[in-house]
């Protein structure tokens, strides 16, 4: 059975940056205690004979593979109707101040 302490609380509220009155801090030492030991409960079953789950819906990823495409036109022809490029990289204004 885990039992937490008022101290481990208020760590834990100091971790997350939260002001804690005196009452909260015993409502959620009770709370966080009853937690653990679900949890702790949950250890304890025994399944060395079930396969772990990720997936339940039987949904399948849809993704494509990527393949690359020649629609014919050349780095030149594309970059000719920029505003501006230096190389093989467009210019633009300047985004930061």
């Amino acid at each position: 059975m885990s039992k937490l302490k008022k101290e481990d609380v208020l760590n834990l509220a100091e971790l997350v940056r939260l002001d804690l009155t005196d009452d909260e801090v015993n409502e959620f030492t009770e709370e966080l205690s009853a937690i653990l030991d679900y949890v702790e409960q949950l250890g304890d079953v025994d399944v060395s004979g079930l396969e772990p789950t990720n997936q339940v819906t039987g949904l399948t990823n849809v993704t494509r593979k990527d393949e690359i495409k020649d629609y014919g036109y050349s780095l030149e022809d594309l970059q000719s109707n920029l505003p501006d490029s230096k190389g093989n990289l467009i210019k633009v204004k300047r985004m930061l101040n």
